[in-house]
């Protein structure tokens, strides 16, 4: 499968999501903006997806991320939904343009949403929904040190030293 093949609107999401299910597959479902992909996402998304059997990627938006993080994204949504698609552990990257990912998770229906441990899970998006569909929602530990802002504030002290 090509990784742009991964890539999929929402109207796309329901027959591939049914067709797991009908393969008994676990869905795992987190989010984020993944604008520079580093060593904390990539280990992020791996643990997400062995907690299943088919990962979906809920990605911003460039307008999305621009209202969340000013002067952001340094990439445009679809590098970032490429290089995302890319990974052998993401089965899926869906685009979403919505303050939260909750219209989202409400048409994935995931047996599992994740977030990284910076996040309570009564603060995760769609936790209260999952959990009353009978489905997990979990919390995965990050790596540290390693931060897209971290990575932007290394590279401009370097050009303003």
């Amino acid at each position: 499968m090509w990784s742009k093949d991964k890539i999929l609107g929402p109207e796309a999401l329901p027959p591939v999501l049914a067709q797991w299910r009908e393969q008994g597959k676990k869905v795992v479902f987190t989010n984020g903006c993944f604008d520079l992909l580093h060593l904390g996402h990539v280990d992020y998304l791996e643990k997400a997806r062995h907690l299943g059997d088919a990962l979906v990627v809920g990605l911003n938006t460039d307008a999305s991320v621009s209202r969340l993080k000013p002067g952001r994204p340094l990439q445009d949504e679809l590098s970032r939904a490429r290089i995302l698609a890319s990974l052998l552990f993401v089965d899926a990257v869906v685009l979403f343009d919505e303050p939260t990912p909750l219209e989202l998770i409400t048409l994935v229906q995931p047996n599992i949403l994740v977030k990284g441990d910076d996040y309570p899970i009564s603060g995760i998006v769609g936790h209260e929904l999952v959990l009353a569909k009978g489905g997990q929602v979990l919390t995965v530990p990050l790596v540290a040190g390693y931060s897209t802002t971290g990575i932007v504030e290394r590279i401009h002290r370097l050009f303003t030293s």
